[in-house]
């Protein structure tokens, strides 16, 4: 008697992990082949390469102002809705924020 409710214990844990694995899981980031991606976003930010005063022309004065950090200098911007950093004058990522 005890082997069958070990069995159906068993195949309740199996059917549980099946549920679990065909439900859409929602993520931030996800990696592909080793390489990480992140969920698009339809917030504009600014390109790769603008300068610190084209950032500023375009979506004004940011709301807070990191001090730079390292060698080469990175600089953060963080804006409502996402955060640009800078290398040296340019621009080098923008992150969308949640």
């Amino acid at each position: 008697m005890r082997r069958g409710a070990a069995i159906v214990g068993d195949m309740k844990a199996m059917l549980c992990l099946g549920l679990l694995a065909a439900m859409p899981l929602m993520a931030d980031t996800l990696v592909v082949d080793d390489q990480v991606q992140l969920r698009p976003s339809s917030i504009e930010t600014p390109r790769r390469g603008s300068s610190m005063a084209a950032v500023e022309a375009k979506f004004g004065a940011p709301v807070n102002r990191h001090a730079t950090v390292g060698q080469p200098p990175i600089t953060r911007w963080d804006y409502n809705g996402f955060s640009v950093y800078f290398e040296y004058q340019h621009v080098v990522h923008a992150v969308a924020s949640r």
